[in-house]
């Protein structure tokens, strides 16, 4: 059993291996209109638990491993493989992220095909690299009802200045029925026993300053305020409810098939002058097969997530060193409590998102909203992106 001296050395030591070039991809060939690049993240994460009245336990690990190959053949068109080695999916040591064919000829859009993100949730769109957290809020996570990828269609749209941006999308996706959560996933890396089923959603952004991308943090210290409304909706296509009889009853202990699932959202960003803020609300419904299943998130066959998040950094050395909090919490109709947690955290760029190190330390109360169960967590990540 290593100490745990020994394993914060090796988390220390983790933070420094990755941190000595500054690159965002790298094009390996390019003639004309075509190209082939390659690049990726890696993303080594130590993780401690303390639960209230229980033993500390803790792990070291990749957290993400995921590298990528785009490229073009021809104008306008492009290609697009990520994949996840960190963290494989029971069978699946691999896991597929994004994988799609984009359509780039429109003069303020473009269109994709493949595996993609739905468009719903200004969190979960916001890449995994680009967090002031090390972990994402309930109102950023695909375990508790936020739609992230489908196997499907999308078209992301601008204005002619950009100061407004749309998403509109449609396509498979699939659902792991787990009474304790609401977990979307694509059909891509999909399990026997998920549900399946069909969702559209998307998103519109109205950027009051100019526009501002999907990245938290203020490096550039420019004035940038975007409000946001996003919606998804899934329908079970009844095609895989492995946890409900032929008379509709319940038949899966803790395990529920889920009929249908919508959501919509409200959020905000605001940067300036190295003060980062983002916020956002979701309210997600969901109805279960059974009509009358209770158990976990669900009472009498429905659910209703309620989830906030607030989440706020400021530069302290501009570009190199930043300050970071969060609030968040949820609430569902099988819940005695609302889930809260409360984070705060330090982030040190060696190179922007590209080589960052990131500590969190964030307190829960009353998890999967069962009343005085509590626990505290620390996360220390080191991250390189190429």
């Amino acid at each position: 059993m290593v100490n745990r001296t020994v394993k914060w050395s090796l988390a220390a030591v983790s933070a420094v291996v990755f941190s000595s070039v500054n690159a965002a991809g790298v094009t390996v060939y390019k003639q004309d209109e075509q190209y082939v690049k390659l690049g990726g993240r890696i993303q080594i994460q130590y993780h401690q638990v303390s639960p209230d009245g229980g033993d500390d336990t803790d792990s070291l690990f990749l957290r993400r491993f995921r590298p990528y190959v785009e490229g073009s053949l021809h104008k306008d068109w492009k290609g697009k493989l990520q994949w996840d080695m960190g963290k494989g999916l029971d069978h699946n040591e691999l896991t597929v992220k994004e994988a799609y064919m984009q359509y780039q000829g429109f003069s303020n859009g473009k269109l994709y095909i493949g595996n993609i993100k739905t468009g719903y949730s200004r969190e979960i769109m916001t890449s995994s690299k680009k967090q002031q957290l090390v972990e994402r809020t309930f109102v950023g996570d695909h375990n508790y009802g936020v739609a992230e990828y489908l196997l499907g269609v999308r078209f992301n749209g601008y204005g002619v200045d950009k100061k407004i941006s749309y998403i509109l999308s449609a396509g498979g996706m699939n659902l792991d029925p787990d009474d304790k959560k609401l977990d979307f996933d694509t059909p891509v890396n999909n399990n026997e026993d998920w549900n399946e089923g069909w969702a559209v959603g998307g998103r519109v952004d109205y950027h009051l300053f100019g526009y501002l991308p999907l990245s938290q943090g203020d490096f550039k210290g420019e004035r940038r305020l975007t409000i946001g409304l996003g919606a998804f909706a899934w329908s079970n296509d009844d095609d895989n409810n492995t946890y409900t009889d032929t008379a509709g009853n319940h038949a899966g202990g803790s395990k529920a098939d889920v009929d249908t699932a919508n959501g919509v959202e409200i959020s905000a960003a605001y940067r300036n002058a190295g003060f980062s803020v983002d916020a956002q609300y979701n309210l997600i419904n969901a109805s279960t097969v059974d009509g009358v299943y209770s158990g976990g998130i669900f009472k009498d066959g429905e659910t209703a997530l309620t989830q906030m998040a607030l989440e706020g950094g400021y530069m302290v050395i501009p570009s190199r060193l930043e300050l970071v909090a969060g609030i968040q919490s949820m609430d569902a109709d099988g819940y005695a409590e609302v889930w809260a947690r409360n984070s705060v955290g330090v982030n040190w760029f060696l190179h922007k998102h590209d080589i960052k190190v990131q500590l969190t330390y964030r307190q829960g109360k009353n998890l999967n909203g069962v009343d005085g169960k509590d626990q505290d967590e620390l996360f220390l990540q080191t991250q390189y992106v190429f």
